[in-house]
């Protein structure tokens, strides 16, 4: 039997498994296409999983990545965990234990890292520098490298905003760390995506500071989400071959954003 992965928890979270050795259903909770979440005891790990077959991995959609989102947020609510990346699948019981076996110092440590922590995920859209357009391809010649070097200072410009900006922000939210990164948008705007490292038990503080920062700053327009894992820090194993890990998925994000925590894969 096919297992689909959600996220890794410490097994001394669910008392239910204290007695149990095989996988056993987490109550009123359903994976992707209505399947039953079990729990996988791994040694002092549980993995959240959904059986999956052939006919299931045929029809991966966008739903998938809400329902993934939307196990890993019910789960979060209850422990510290490690989310998998979306679509990440074993292909039987020792696939599983053996992934989990290789990894398991660096997901003991994560797990140990990040109790009692959040991550809250913060979008700045602002202004791009005046006179941000996109370089002519038909000019050549000293047309052509001047336009580079124009783009070039452009550039410099953005990631100097984009810093200044996230400087402003560290400082009114006080995080325990951040990953930030900025782009251009199509629409001419800049996009700086800052993902803050916070204790749980700041939530309701952030949020504070969130409504201060949309009163002082008028000159961006923010969007929030959070409470989620914190999967934006949680760092790769370093093996010589590949594992199944936490790690970042974009399009998981995109659809997390729209339930009521976050999740993550790998």
């Amino acid at each position: 039997m096919s297992w689909y992965a959600y996220c890794i928890a410490e097994r001394q979270a669910f008392p239910e498994l204290s007695r149990h050795r095989r996988p056993m259903p987490l109550e009123n909770v359903k994976g992707l296409f209505g399947n039953q979440v079990f729990l996988f005891p791994a040694s002092d790990l549980a993995v959240l999983v959904s059986e999956h077959s052939e006919e299931d991995a045929a029809r991966i959609d966008q739903q998938c990545q809400k329902d993934h989102a939307r196990v890993i947020a019910d789960c979060f609510k209850q422990t510290t965990l490690l989310p998998f990346r979306f679509n990440t699948t074993f292909t039987d019981d020792d696939a599983l234990r053996r992934s989990i076996r290789s990894n398991h110092r660096h997901f003991v440590a994560n797990l140990e890292r990040f109790q009692g922590k959040a991550e809250m995920h913060l979008k700045v859209l602002v202004d791009d520098v005046e006179g941000a357009s996109k370089m002519q391809t038909c000019c050549a010649g000293k047309e052509y490298l001047a336009g580079l070097r124009e783009q070039a200072a452009r550039q410099r410009e953005r990631q100097a905003r984009a810093r200044a900006l996230s400087v402003q922000l560290n400082r009114m939210f006080l995080p325990l760390a951040e990953e930030i990164s900025c782009k251009r948008l199509d629409s001419g705007k800049l996009l700086i995506d800052i993902a803050h490292l916070i204790d749980r038990k700041c939530v309701e503080r952030y949020q504070n500071k969130y409504v201060q920062a949309q009163q002082t700053m008028k000159d961006c327009q923010f969007q929030l989400s959070g409470p989620w894992p914190p999967y934006h820090f949680v760092h790769r194993p370093q093996t010589g071959h590949q594992t199944h890990q936490p790690a970042v998925p974009a399009q998981v994000v995109a659809a997390a954003a729209r339930v009521p925590v976050a999740a993550v894969s790998a």
